[in-house]
């Protein structure tokens, strides 16, 4: 398999990550082994998780995901064949929370017991934390990346002015620098990436993780009316994209399927490893036929007649005219 380098950090990826959110929540323990296994046998090596997974669940407090990747490596031994990301900053409890420096050390080594390893590849501001300076947040991981538990950051939800802000912090103190981006992208979800974002990635070499790859599961035709929301607790999060323009967009990855003797969701993500930006979306899977839809995603090259078709499909809405 091909890897793809993770901005300038040294790091070689796979291009798909496996997301994390679903070990813990919606696959138990036995299962998310299974699917662990599969992933990295299949050739895969990038895994993205968060301290926070799955807090949201009732009785859970946060940490069911890493502790559950952490069995695995254990009982696998492959650890070494993984490049492991997981995230910092998300509300952990009262009080715990943010990217102040004393936050970040206890935060990553919580993160490093669950996981029963001593380093993090890539370890990721969940999101931005206006209340600590950049510098200081910076500064924390630099000393986290000499004493060699941390090997490169990277930042999720931040807007463009934000992590152009970080990164000049990061050339001017002679900090390390987010190396990586985490935001929403898909096909329903680009103007946001598109208009501001991306073009400061491409700009600064900074790799790009996108997550909601397959729009909770929209894209891969599951959800085509509201009866459909039901069919899994993913769902509920699906019922925003049942709009004229999300039918549009299935109709189009339905016609480009046909073509190429493929699914919607493969389409759908061979659309995105086309996009020269992007590094590799995240995606999750519950079951073993689901993990090879994924594995099959990576196999489509879609030639220019059906990303420009997919293009125009996914067309953002455009302003109504005032007045």
């Amino acid at each position: 398999m091909n890897k793809r380098s993770l901005g300038r950090s040294g790091l070689q990826v796979s291009p798909l990550a496996f997301g994390g959110n679903v070990f813990g929540w919606t696959v138990d323990e036995a299962t998310s082994f299974s699917l662990l296994d599969a992933w990295v046998d299949a050739g895969f090596n990038f895994i993205d998780t968060a301290d926070v997974y799955s807090r949201w669940v009732p009785g859970h407090t946060g940490g069911e995901s890493e502790t559950i990747l952490g069995k695995w490596f254990k009982r696998s031994g492959k650890r070494s064949q993984v490049v492991l990301a997981t995230k910092v900053g998300m509300e952990m409890g009262p009080g715990r929370k943010g990217l102040a420096p004393a936050y970040i050390r206890g935060a990553l080594e919580d993160s490093l017991r669950r996981l029963q390893t001593d380093y993090i590849d890539l370890y990721q501001s969940h999101d931005d934390d206006a209340d600590t300076l950049l510098e200081e947040t910076l500064a924390a991981y630099g000393e986290l990346i000499a004493q060699g538990k941390v090997r490169a950051i990277g930042a999720s939800n931040y807007s463009a002015v934000r992590l152009a802000q970080a990164l000049e912090v990061s050339r001017q103190e002679g900090l390390p620098r987010y190396e990586s981006l985490q935001p929403l992208y898909n096909l329903y979800d680009r103007a946001a990436y598109e208009d501001t974002l991306e073009p400061l990635c491409v700009q600064q070499g900074v790799g790009v993780i996108n997550f909601y790859a397959l729009a909770s599961g929209f894209l891969t035709g599951k959800y085509r009316s509201s009866a459909d929301l039901g069919k899994s607790p993913r769902g509920k999060g699906a019922a925003k994209y049942l709009t004229a323009r999300g039918l549009r967009i299935l109709a189009a990855l339905d016609d480009v399927a046909a073509r190429y003797n493929a699914t919607p969701a493969r389409v759908a993500l061979a659309w995105e490893l086309a996009r020269p930006s992007i590094t590799a979306p995240i995606v999750s899977a519950t079951s073993l036929a689901q993990l090879a839809e994924l594995v099959a995603a990576t196999q489509l090259t879609l030639d220019a007649a059906a990303i420009e078709q997919l293009n125009q499909a996914s067309r953002p809405q455009e302003p109504a005219p005032a007045g």
